[in-house]
């Protein structure tokens, strides 16, 4: 069995300390196998907001943590450095893979970058990226749950939100399910989706899902959402796969996050 905890928006630097302690205290609970951070892991792209990022990382379970940047991982009003070397703060903080890939024993996960410093908040696909993951996608063999991550969604539930679809996303969806990829995981809007991408995309998507985080521990939340996370649980029973993917949200009254809904990736 494989637990992945997928953490995104914390935007370190509108931190709120008693939810980073609960998530912590999660994340001790759980115990995942790999860490999944969807991007926007700082408020401004700073120094010291790259500094907490990795001291709240070095805080969780020591397991393997793939990480893809977002949009506010790269300098906003510094403008020079945006184009130039948009990602040198997010490479100094987290390292230099922009696009990482991590396999377990039951699952592959790789990540895309689709932050782009000439289109601000939105995100794009390049044509090349979305032919290299999935070709990733089709070196795994038969069995493991394939997984994307990437920071723009694919898909989103509410349609004031429908902007914030990255840019390449139906020719994203369609190559990568043709490849084999059972889920995307992402982040940006602050609210938290799971559903068949066939909602959107109809038979191109085939049997891939979308999992999209909220915000883990920033002050930044929207519609009424309260901090969140995502808990995907691999298991298998009397030979058979299953696969749960869990909301967690935090509950202020408790100081702690509680599952809320629970998606079986059919």
């Amino acid at each position: 069995m494989s637990i992945v905890l997928q953490i995104s928006d914390t935007h370190f630097g509108t931190e709120r300390p008693g939810v980073v302690l609960a998530l912590l205290a999660l994340a001790a609970e759980i115990r995942p196998d790999l860490v999944v951070l969807s991007g926007d892991l700082t408020q401004r792209a700073r120094p010291s907001e790259f500094a907490a990022v990795g001291a709240f990382v070095a805080r969780l379970p020591s397991v393997p943590r793939l990480m893809v940047p977002g949009n506010h991982d790269i300098p906003l009003f510094d403008l020079l450095t945006r184009w130039r070397r948009p990602f040198a703060a997010y490479v100094a903080g987290c390292g230099p893979e922009l696009e990482p890939s991590c396999r377990l024993a039951d699952l592959f996960v790789t990540g895309v970058n689709s932050v782009r410093s000439w289109r601000h908040k939105h995100g794009a696909l390049a044509p090349g990226q979305i032919d290299a993951v999935a070709q990733r996608l089709r070196t795994v063999g038969p069995g493991a749950m394939r997984i994307v991550v990437v920071h723009h969604p694919v898909d989103v539930g509410d349609a004031v939100d429908a902007g914030d679809i990255v840019r390449g996303a139906a020719e994203a969806v369609t190559a990568w399910a043709e490849a084999g990829a059972d889920l995307v995981m992402s982040g940006h809007v602050h609210v938290p989706l799971c559903r068949p991408l066939s909602v959107r995309y109809g038979a191109p998507a085939r049997q891939c899902w979308v999992a999209v985080a909220g915000t883990a521990v920033s002050g930044r939340t929207r519609h009424g959402w309260p901090n969140s996370v995502n808990v995907l649980r691999i298991d298998r029973l009397q030979g058979v796969e299953r696969r749960v993917l869990e909301l967690w949200n935090f509950d202020a009254s408790q100081q702690a996050f509680r599952p809320g809904a629970c998606f079986e990736l059919r």
